[in-house]
This record gives structure tokens, sequence and C-alpha cells, in this order.
């Protein structure tokens, strides 16, 4: 080891894990203006929703059957991102989009193909990471005032002696009803995805020697109905749960990839509905498995059943969730359970509050966390895991990390002196917070609003979704257009809207089959606008968009005006449309 080489690198912020998570809480705390190292043991970005596991990206809306309830914030922005460059939802354009956010985004420097595996520290506090990175045969030690766990398995939790835990609780550790009454070590699974390919012609499948053989259908678990959905499946390949997934992580692979192949095999060469299958060969098959659950942190609160179920109403809310509690059988594929059942989806209000206190640890002062380690219980895991609710609490920790950098703070006290500030400042990402209105500055409050049709006045009412009946948005159409009038020059220096993006439509980033999926951005969304400004005498334009496919834009002003005004040129295809939010600081 001596002889190898070693840098040292020194930053505000250190990102562990380049999945969902990771990328939102880098991204965020770059773009509030602190220096990131992205640390990821992978080629790609991306984590279960990258090439190599082709998980999709769900939440809150469930598919949309919640409508409205979409993420928004880096995770639309990403998903808005792939609808522009990958109508086709191939995933090494994803992986692309990925890459290039973070490799491009200014005070991120990004680490691939890097993994974490050491940690020191001083007394209760991180001071430094070590990773090695395979391609360069290089040690980096990376020292940073804050670091952020993103990596799923909690690495850093063995590696500085944070608290944590893993399985689940007893019924009666939380008063969980849906917890087991004894509880135990056992985990949700690992899942081996495959994707296959109809190429016109009869294909023949032979099997691999070692693969398991399946010759008849009741050999196989829950939700064959006769094979429809072949092109990407199946999420019930799953082990390990009974387990230990970090452990023996490659012999649940190997026995994972045998009966992936014996279920194809099935599927071509022995299923009563063989025929649906005969053009159909396989053209990707997943050799990282995706892991639902493992190592979990302890924090200052651990976030329950009953939590969830009372839809989370923290004072510190600084994300939202609203998946199903989605509790995978833990004896996985070869259970005689699991054939029956391999999931129960407990119901959940959507939307539930999301508090920081989850969100870093217990023990050691400067160690924060975001994706599927976070602090919470098994049961509450079921829901809090899937990618889309990973992605608002990276970012939420991301913003947290800045403003802790920044006003040389603890993460706990950001949460006691700063929730407020940090709650804002992710409402002006938009982010949306369950009953928490943004505010905004007095240029916006004090000015004149006005619209050439329709009332414009929700633009500046603090929610940019509908909610409930309410729509809060102005509802417009193309030529239209909104402005702010003062009463004398004022310096304005950056102007934000919030474009209609459907959140009530299905954004879905890959082949499984759902329908109604959007494939191009929104109808609705604003494509062309402009800026005017008025000087007293006259308006004059500052500002032309002509390809804008994204919700959220910010736009630097930086004049002294007497008013300004946004003008609707033109949608991705519906003569209506509408705005959510128009302001200016």
């Amino acid at each position: 080891m001596k002889n190898l080489k070693n840098v040292n690198h020194k930053v505000d912020v250190c990102v562990i894990g380049g999945g969902i998570a990771g990328i939102c809480a880098a991204l965020s705390a770059a773009r509030n203006g602190v220096s990131v190292a992205l640390i990821h043991d992978r080629p790609v970005l991306g984590g279960a929703s990258s090439s190599e596991n082709r998980v999709h990206i769900c939440g809150a809306d469930r598919h949309n059957q919640i409508p409205n309830m979409r993420e928004t914030g880096i995770v639309e922005e990403l998903r808005l991102e792939n609808l522009r460059k990958n109508p086709f939802k191939n995933y090494y354009i994803w992986d692309t989009i990925l890459y290039e956010k973070v490799r491009f985004e200014p005070n991120i420097k990004l680490f691939l193909n890097a993994t974490c595996m050491d940690a020191k520290n001083i007394g209760n506090k991180i001071k430094e990471i070590t990773a090695w990175q395979l391609t360069t045969q290089t040690f980096h030690h990376v020292e940073a005032k804050i670091f952020i766990d993103c990596s799923g398995d909690a690495i850093l939790a063995p590696l500085t002696g944070a608290l944590w835990t893993m399985g689940r609780e007893s019924s009666s550790k939380y008063n969980e009803s849906l917890a087991d009454k004894k509880g135990n070590k056992y985990t949700m699974g690992m899942t081996c995805l495959f994707q296959a390919i109809d190429i016109g012609k009869p294909v023949v499948f032979e099997p691999p020697k070692w693969a398991y053989k399946y010759p008849n259908e009741n050999d196989l678990p829950y939700g064959l109905n006769g094979h429809k959905h072949i092109e990407m499946g199946y999420w019930w390949i799953e082990l390990g749960g009974m387990d230990n997934c970090i452990d023996n992580a490659e012999k649940i692979k190997d026995e994972l990839l045998k009966i992936v192949f014996g279920v194809w095999d099935h599927i071509k060469n022995y299923c009563i509905n063989k025929e649906v299958a005969k053009n159909w060969a396989i053209d990707w098959i997943q050799f990282l498995p995706t892991k639902r659950e493992s190592r979990r942190y302890i924090g200052d609160y651990v976030l329950t059943q009953n939590d969830i179920l009372a839809e989370g109403k923290f004072h510190d809310i600084v994300a939202y969730g609203g998946w199903t509690m989605d509790d995978h059988n833990s004896g996985g594929f070869n259970s005689k359970e699991y054939k029956k059942q391999p999931t129960i989806f407990h119901k959940t209000p959507s939307p539930y509050g999301i508090p920081y206190r989850i969100l870093y640890s217990k023990n050691i002062s400067n160690l924060m966390f975001a994706g599927r380690c976070i602090s919470v219980s098994h049961m509450a895991l079921s829901s809090t895991r899937v990618q889309a609710t990973c992605g608002v609490i990276g970012q939420a920790v991301g913003t947290a990390s800045a403003i802790a950098v920044k006003n040389n703070l603890t993460p706990r006290e950001v949460g006691r002196k700063k929730i407020k500030e940090l709650q804002q400042l992710l409402l002006a990402d938009d982010c949306y917070l369950p009953w928490i209105k943004q505010e905004f500055s007095p240029l916006t409050k004090n000015a004149k609003l006005r619209a050439s049709a329709g009332n414009p006045e929700p633009l500046r009412d603090g929610i940019s979704r509908p909610v409930g009946s309410n729509n809060h948005r102005w509802d417009c159409k193309i030529g239209d257009f909104v402005e702010y009038i003062f009463n004398r020059v004022t310096k304005v220096k950056k102007v934000t809207i919030v474009f209609d993006s459907a959140l009530s439509k299905l954004i879905q980033l890959s082949h499984h089959q759902i329908d109604n999926q959007l494939t191009s951005p929104p109808p609705e969304l604003v494509k062309e606008f402009h800026i005017d400004i008025y000087n007293g005498k006259r308006w004059k334009t500052i500002f032309i968009e002509k390809d804008n496919y994204q919700r959220l834009r910010k736009i630097i002003i930086n004049r002294k005006i007497l008013g300004i005004r946004l003008y609707l040129d033109k949608t991705w295809g519906s003569i209506k449309t509408a705005v959510y939010a128009f302001y200016l600081d």
C-alpha cells in the first residue's frame, strides 16, 4: 500500500454514495454555495435507477394513483431532463444525464469507482474518510466539515462508531401494530431483474447448466399472469432477507442468477402461455442486485409506523413520503409464504411529513444521512425507502449541510436554530413541504400584481401545487402575461418562476410496463417565454427562452426597475397552461 498513490482533498461536505439520494444531496449542497466531494463506488451514477440496476423511481404519487403528489425539486428536475433528452427511456442516456448534472456542477468533485474503506474520528467527530479508486489505483483521503452517508448500507456506521440497527423491531419496541410480535434480524431481500426484447422472429433459449429448473407454474411465486409483462422484470425474484445481505451479498447474488435464468427458461420452454414469449430474447441481466434494506442509523428521533399513519405533522418537516408501507416477506423466492404473498402493501396517507431529526446521527456530531439508511423503524422504512422519497430527503440533507457549514453549526444545531431557514430554502428550490407555506420578500408582497387575464394572486400564495380543491396557480394561455409594478425604482436581483409540469400525470423512468407515461415534456409546460422590464418610459426585453423544459426557473435580473413582466410565448403542445409561482428577490 505504501507504494500506491495517495491524494489529499479538503472540502466542506463529503457525500458517500451516488444514488438518487446522494446526487440530490451533493447538488443541493453545491448549489447552496459549499464545496462538495461525491464518492461513488460504481462507474455510473444513479444507484438503483442506473443502467446497472434499472429500478423505476417511484414515490408519494404511487405511479400517479395519488394525483399531484409527484416529488418536485431536484428529483423533478432530473425527470424533466430525462423527458427532454431521453424519450425512449434508454438507461445509458439516463446514466449520462446524471453524470452531466453532477460532473459539470460547480463546487462538486466527483470520484467514480471509489469505495469508502476507512474513516478517522477525533472524538465524536469524523475528520476524514479514505476511498480506494479502482481505476486509478489511488487512495483518496477526503477531509470535510460535514459527512453525508447515502451509501444505502450505512458504510460510515461501522467505520465511525455511529449508532445503527438492522432487522425488524418487535411490535412492543415502538408500539407498532404491523411489526412482528417478537422481532428478528431479518430484512427485506435483494432482487436481480432481467430485460427482454422482441426481435420479431422465434428465439430458442438454452439455459446455463447451473440454472435452476422450474417446469411447473406452481414452482414460481406470485405475479406471473401468463407472463404478459416480460419486457422488464421481475421484482419478486428476491432473496437474502433471512441472510445478511452485506456479509453474504455475493452468495445471494449467485443464487439470484440461478433463479433468473431458471425463470426465463420456464417462460421460454415450460410456461402454459409460452407462445407469448416465442419471439423474445434476454437483452440484459442484472449482476448487481438491488437491496431494499440493511443497516439503518439511529438519529435523534426514529420515525415509526405510527408517525406515518398520523401524517407526520412535525414542526421540523423537511421532506415528505407517501408510498405504501411495502413490506416484503423476508423468506424470499424460495419460501412457501412468499409464493403466496411476496409483499404486503399497508395503507399510508400521502403525503406524510418526514422530520429533520431522523437525518443526522445521534452520537457522531457531523454525520448526516439520506436514502434507505435513515433513522426509521423497519415498518417506516418499508415506505420511506423508495427512490423519489430518498431524493427529496437527499435534497433536504444537502441543503442543511450547507447551512451548517456557513454558520459553523453541527447538524443538530441546524435543527434547533435554523429549521425555519432550512424549510424556506427548500421551498424556494421547489421542494414541497406539506402544511408549510413559502414566505416571500417584501418586494414580492408589496408590489402591484397584474395579469392580462385571470387572477394572478395564487402566484404569491406560498403553495406551488394543487392541494385538495385549491389549485394554487394562475390559469392562463399562450400569449398571456403577468407583471409586477413598483411605486418607485426598485433593485430586483432575480425572478423565480414555477411552471406547470403536469404533476397530475405520470413520469416513469423505466421500461416497466405502466400505461399513460409521458415520453416527452408535458404539453402544458411552457417552452418559450420572455421577460421585459419597465424603466418608467418603455418596456424592454432582457431575457428570451426558446427551449425551456423545466418547472423551476431562476433568472438573474440585477437591475433597478419600475416593473417586470413575464410573457408566455409557447408550450410543448397545449394552448392552455398555468404558472404556480412568480416572485422576486
